[in-house]
């Protein structure tokens, strides 16, 4: 992951009003500005995100109160523009990869010529919008190529916007925290107070309870005007298309349901005949759920802006193929084209379905992937100097006894966008340091974002220990890489754990064939990690907890979730070790939700742990661990 060299002077603008066209264009500037020096850095959201970073950078900052006003200082820079199709939204992937190999910008055509670009390719009606797949080979056939082929980057084309001050009528909401089919049922909606709206009636379903993972899950919808069936559909099938409006939040489950938990939803539209008197709406629900409805359409769909200005940079080819059917069978030829420990940044579409078919296709290529797609300004982070340590912290001493020892490990960290924006907000927390918490971290912060895991590093209390993100040097499945490949990713983890001193690995593996479950690591797979990387152990997600092995002396265990806030975590943990008769240690890898949770829960959590619990660093449960598996 290559720099652009250090930034000494920075242009510092606010984009976060701006729509999604302006954004692209201006990113993808950055992408060209960048490469030859970084001297342009945005900030692309209201939270702020990246702006506490601005003073790790070291450089001079300018703070500009318009950043359209950058474009006319640095259009010169940018040898033109290439025109994106505004009917073909994966024509933005291919103008990004087209403006790093060109040195322009993307831009629509309205803004080519107000900006004063001159016109180096025009994609309008050059490719078809129904068709994926042909946009996508002409780019593999024609623009590979030339593209750098030291990264793959998969970035969505477009991304959806909330509009501001839509109104919302609560429809229904399961006030119980159901986890399961146990409140299915078929229930019947009365839509016909939002007849009146001109754009037909929008319904949305959320997660009632947005801090454990169980959204609304629909099963089958049938709509009636005056009594008669005008629409009838199942999630995830052609009939549905019609009439779902935004499910970018939203999954395909096992049993044919949509779902959509914690902060996501998704929306459908339906339109009744003129004339209607009433609307309604027959769904199979079920789980926690939370269905509103409106007339005034929610979000708007507009280009998708980041990290494109490193795969500018980088010269990197852009695409976005869901991992399943024809589309994810040309992710598999692009993934066959380059060498193994190639990084895929960026993400994959469908979700949690989308991540496991998308990182086990790019680990059977000897490819691992980089959660990337929300990351800001990595032309200017990557070059920041920063003394990154390869100081192993010193373990805490700890006597074996017979207790439940716990250890407690924050996700996510693999995701560099993770460790840019949410970990910081968290980990800025004044509760932190009060618990023994593992936080995961990606050692390829070490190039991409040197300054960021500098600070993690330099701001840590002695209970905090970073600990690399699944399943190393990015996130992969190894039982997955093909037998040859996969020392050589090991190593690679192996040479980035010891220059940022970490000795432990939050690990996934592929699903098993029911797709119910993770595959255990086996033998091969554990000595790889002992023989390369020097690891004292692996936790492995496992989510029920029974997992514990010791293959090749390398001691493996299995995480364990439980769900809900801290009082409901303590509860599940005391139900889970109501065998342990104390006549010797137990050891439990507890899972925290990054998303849900922050070291304010965590030291809650830890007030509610008494007797026999003993939280503990990573460091100090696998030595024990290590210990009694000894004996």
């Amino acid at each position: 992951l290559p720099n652009f060299g250090r930034p000494t002077r920075l242009d510092h603008a606010d984009v976060s009003a701006l729509h999604g066209n302006d954004q692209l264009l201006l990113t993808t500037l950055q992408g060209v500005v960048n490469r030859r020096d970084p001297r342009l850095y945005f900030n692309y959201n209201k939270e702020n995100f990246d702006v506490p970073w601005l003073d790790s950078t070291g450089a001079r900052v300018t703070r500009h109160d318009n950043a359209l006003d950058l474009i006319a200082r640095y259009r010169r820079e940018a040898r033109g523009a290439i025109l994106h199709d505004p009917d073909v939204p994966d024509s933005v992937n291919v103008a990004t990869t087209l403006a790093g190999l060109e040195g322009a910008v993307a831009a629509t055509a309205e803004q080519a010529a107000e900006h004063g670009f001159r016109t180096i390719t025009d994609l309008r009606g050059k490719f078809d919008p129904d068709d994926i797949l042909g946009t996508y080979r002409w780019q593999l056939d024609n623009l590979f190529p030339r593209c750098t082929h030291a990264l793959l980057s998969g970035l969505p084309p477009t991304r959806t916007v909330s509009v501001d001050n839509v109104r919302w009528r609560e429809v229904a909401r399961e006030t119980e925290r159901i986890r399961d089919t146990s409140n299915r049922e078929v229930r019947t909606f009365d839509l016909s107070q939002e007849l009146s709206g001109e754009d037909g009636v929008y319904l949305r379903f959320q997660d009632s309870f947005g801090d454990d993972g169980w959204g609304a899950s629909v099963g089958a919808v049938t709509v009636k005007a005056d009594g008669k069936e005008i629409a009838s559909f199942t999630p995830g099938t052609d009939a549905e298309t019609p009439y779902l409006f935004d499910g970018l939040n939203s999954s395909i489950g096992d049993k044919s349901n949509r779902f959509s938990d914690g902060g996501g939803y998704f929306v459908y539209r339906f339109t009744a005949p003129e004339g209607t008197q009433q609307l309604t709406v027959d769904v199979d629900l079920w789980n926690q759920f939370l269905v509103t409805a409106t007339t005034t359409a929610p979000t708007r769909v507009e280009p998708f802006p980041y990290f494109r200005d490193y795969t500018v940079a980088m010269r990197a080819m852009v695409f976005w193929l869901p991992p399943s059917g024809q589309t994810g069978e040309l992710l598999d030829e692009i993934l066959g084209k380059v060498e193994p420990t190639t990084p895929y940044a960026g993400w994959f579409s469908n979700d949690v379905a989308g991540e496991w078919g998308g990182v086990d296709r790019a680990s059977q290529h000897a490819v691992e992937v980089i959660p990337a797609d929300y990351y800001m300004n990595a032309t200017v982070h990557a070059g920041v100097r920063a003394k990154v340590s390869d100081r192993v912290p010193p373990r805490p001493r700890a006597t074996l006894r017979n207790r439940v020892y716990v250890t407690l490990t924050v996700g996510e960290g693999d995701n560099v966008q993770y460790c840019q924006r949410r970990m910081r907000q968290i980990w800025d927390d004044d509760k932190r340091g009060e618990v023994p918490t593992n936080w995961t971290v990606s050692p390829l912060l070490a190039e991409i974002g040197p300054a960021i895991l500098a600070y993690y590093q330099r701001t840590a209390t002695p209970n905090d220990l970073l600990i690399a993100g699944p399943s190393g040097a990015g996130y992969t499945y190894p039982g997955s890489w093909p037998e040859e490949a996969l020392d050589a990713y090991t190593k690679l983890t192996g040479r980035f754990l010891r220059r940022t001193g970490m000795d432990l690995v939050y690990a996934y593996n592929h699903r098993n064939e029911e797709g119910d479950g993770w595959v255990a690591f086996d033998e091969r797979i554990v000595r790889s990690y002992k023989e390369n990387t020097g690891l004292r152990g692996i936790i492995q997600s496992w989510e029920t907890g029974d997992l514990q092995i010791n293959p090749a002396g390398l001691p493996v265990i299995g995480n364990f979730m439980p769900q809900g806030r801290a009082q409901e975590y303590r509860d599940t943990l005391v139900k889970h070790i109501e065998g342990w008769d104390g006549s010797k240690p137990l050891f439990i890898a507890g899972a925290v939700n990054a998303w849900n949770w922050a070291p304010s829960d965590i030291a809650e959590l830890g007030t509610l742990l008494d007797d026999p619990f003993e939280i503990v660093r990573g460091d100090v449960f696998f030595k024990l661990l290590g210990d009694h598996l000894g004996r």
